[in-house]
């Protein structure tokens, strides 16, 4: 069921994820990875693989796991409509305060929790485009691809994501995950949820734009003695290339090549596939015990509340 809302999506902009040594991952998200090093301070680490000003966040904490994502509106007026549309559900919706979407790089944005799975949204506008290109380094990185989580009421969140933020489904696999777009993003999915005891982050994924980057990543990480816990493989739903890996607080990363996109309208219906191995690979991986125990989702909100402080 494909909902209009009166806000429209334009990407996903970052993931923020708990780290407990932000040296250790800096260096590893940077080398091993292959993401570059924006701006760093005790506590907090900015990394890009676009344009953007940041990708991902890395923030010290006494434990690892999602902090939360960042989903980049097309507009401000988007940003606007998408919180009295939350504030009209009665979600609380806060925004995020000037001085640190000022030390983000980023415009008008508000932050807002999906009741079902605790995770913290952000929904903004304007990430600051940096004037020197991403330069790729071990990875012809393009851009951050999707997360993924375990929920503890997982068809409510998958309503939830569908009816109040305004996603798309792209593809189901019965009682194991549903794969989501930030609609009108063409990508097969940029979000998707399956269903968990415990809430908790499953994984980042990075895509990128040769195949060849799937296998060189295999030897690399197996040189740097990184444990790989699925892959390579193809996935059938998005039919794409993946290779999955741990960071070092045992987080999953995954490289992926090439995904099916959809177009704004007349697009295909979501399939329905059946709960098999084959649904999610069919190379004949098999994932590791590790795969997608990434940690918990960050449950309590840092974010003050706040008045909106800019020109209406």
């Amino acid at each position: 069921m494909d909902i209009t809302l009166p806000f429209r999506h334009k990407k996903l902009g970052y993931a923020a994820l708990n780290v407990t040594d932000l040296s250790r991952s800096l260096k590893f998200y940077e080398e091993i990875v292959g993401l570059e090093v924006v701006h760093s301070e005790a506590k907090v680490a900015y990394l890009r693989c676009s344009r953007d000003h940041h990708n991902i966040l890395l923030c010290q904490a006494e434990e690892h796991g999602l902090k939360r994502v960042g989903f980049e509106l097309e507009q401000e007026s988007d940003v606007r409509a998408a919180y009295d549309h939350f504030t009209k559900l009665e979600m609380a919706p806060v925004w995020v305060p000037q001085e640190e979407a000022k030390k983000m790089k980023q415009g008008l944005g508000f932050r807002v929790r999906e009741r079902h799975s605790g995770l913290l949204f952000e929904l903004f506008a304007g990430n600051l485009h940096l004037s020197k290109p991403f330069v790729p380094t071990v990875a012809k990185i393009a851009r951050i691809g999707h997360v993924v989580i375990g929920s503890e009421n997982f068809e409510a969140s998958r309503d939830s994501l569908v009816r109040n933020f305004g996603f798309r489904i792209s593809d189901l696999i019965e009682d194991r995950i549903v794969f989501m777009r930030c609609h009108p993003n063409p990508f097969h999915h940029t979000f998707a949820v399956g269903p968990a005891s415990t809430s908790h982050f499953h994984h980042v994924n990075f895509m990128v734009t040769d195949i060849d980057d799937i296998g060189k990543a295999l030897y690399r990480i197996k040189k740097h003695d990184v444990k790989v816990v699925f892959g390579p493989g193809r996935h059938p739903p998005s039919d794409s290339v993946f290779f999955y890996f741990l960071d070092p607080d045992g987080m999953t990363v995954e490289y992926s090549f090439g995904m099916e996109e959809f177009a704004e309208h007349g697009a295909r219906p979501p399939r329905y596939l059946e709960p098999v191995p084959e649904s999610l690979d069919v190379w004949g991986a098999v994932p590791d015990g590790q795969f997608g125990r990434s940690g918990p989702i960050e449950r309590e909100s840092s974010v003050p509340s706040t008045k909106l402080e800019v020109a209406a």
